[in-house]
């Protein structure tokens, strides 16, 4: 899949990019899905510079929601580490690891849905990164992390707008204001005024 292009939106609403190699002491990537392709493409853009990017390279890997998993040609690059975990809930210590004993000089490169994209890049400015550092490349699903903004639950891989809250059972309008904070957007109840008008739930973020 090539790279996601997105509609023009709010200012809040992330912008993704497209990964580039870049000179540094260290190279994180973190992917989930599809993500792993941009990887592998950013690898071929480096040319000669790629075996020497590679021997200072930790790859993250977890498959994607919508179970693609891509991690085999990740391993066929032969980045000095390479580690696949079933989640990024049980890759997050490794990652938090990996950040908290970086040097300057760490490249940090993300790829995949918006969710994996949005939680890694929240590690890593709680590490201290600001976020315009880190490189990001959108691939794969668009289903959103979305925050209930009346009970403060978080609903992951939502699809459909409106969506009915897991938490509080609201019907909730899924705004693209983004909180890098939480990396989830919000939700809104949509029949706050008019209770029981709902409109019916469109496919939006596949």
């Amino acid at each position: 899949m090539t790279k996601t292009v997105f509609e023009k939106s709010i200012r809040s609403r992330p912008v993704y990019g497209e990964l580039q190699p870049r000179a540094g002491g260290a190279h994180l990537f973190v992917a989930d899905g599809e993500g792993a392709g941009a990887i592998v493409d950013m690898v071929a853009r480096a040319g000669s510079a790629a075996a020497e990017l590679l021997e200072k390279a930790h790859i993250i890997y977890t498959p994607g929601a919508n179970g693609t998993d891509q991690f085999a040609a990740l391993e066929r690059l032969g980045a000095a580490q390479c580690h696949r975990s079933p989640s990024f809930a049980a890759a997050e210590s490794r990652l938090r690891k990996v950040l908290a004993d970086a040097h300057m000089g760490l490249q940090v490169y993300l790829a995949g849905t918006e969710t994996v994209i949005g939680l890694a890049q929240r590690a890593a400015m709680e590490a201290g990164l600001p976020h315009d550092a880190v490189q990001t490349e959108h691939r794969g699903s668009l289903a959103r992390r979305v925050q209930c903004v009346h009970c403060k639950g978080i609903t992951e891989s939502v699809t459909t707008d409106p969506f009915v809250c897991s938490h509080c059972g609201l019907n909730l309008f899924v705004r693209d204001h983004y909180s890098r904070r939480l990396a989830a957007f919000q939700g809104v109840n949509i029949d706050a005024e008019d209770p029981g008008q709902v409109p019916p739930a469109v496919e939006r973020f596949k």
